[in-house]
């Protein structure tokens, strides 16, 4: 194809959505793994100054794939992968305001060779859980494609 017809969107999209998706699951990665007892020695007010580029991944990650889902939404809103993904996102974003409600005090608190209490453990668990199939159900969009009787405006 000619790269000058194409949009900066088809041509920069996939990478940034690249760059997004590594500094949102390798910040919160980091954090779940420390709430789970992996790495002590590093607390966890370390790791919270990194907060800032898991946030600017997930704005990224969250741009990209509305400009995906507009190119064909047919293809995504009736897609049972995609409706997996959201879906564990939001478990994962519910999960997030029950950390800051309930564990980050305790957390925050904790030496960085204390194990973190188990409240926190458990959300951690579940939050790389979540993000780690948000990751394989955005994998599998492309494999499932919805029938055309889905999706009546799609029928060419």
């Amino acid at each position: 194809k000619n790269r000058k017809n194409q949009s900066a969107a088809i041509r920069f999209g996939p990478a940034l959505r690249a760059l997004g998706l590594c500094l949102l699951i390798g910040t919160v990665g980091m954090f779940d793994l420390r709430m789970m007892g992996v790495a002590r020695g590093v607390t966890m007010k370390e790791l919270h100054r990194l907060v800032p580029f898991g946030i600017a991944g997930y704005a990224m990650c969250v741009v990209t794939g509305l400009l995906f889902v507009v190119t064909a939404p047919g293809q995504y809103l009736y897609n049972p992968a995609m409706q997996s993904k959201i879906v564990l996102m939001a478990i994962a974003g519910a999960n997030m305001a029950m950390f800051y409600a309930t564990a980050a005090a305790g957390v925050n608190a904790a030496g960085p060779d204390d194990l973190p209490p188990v409240r926190a453990r458990v959300i951690g668990f579940v939050s790389l859980f979540c993000w780690l199939g948000v990751i394989v159900a955005g994998r599998l969009v492309t494999f499932f494609r919805p029938p055309e009787h889905w999706c009546l405006w799609c029928v060419s």
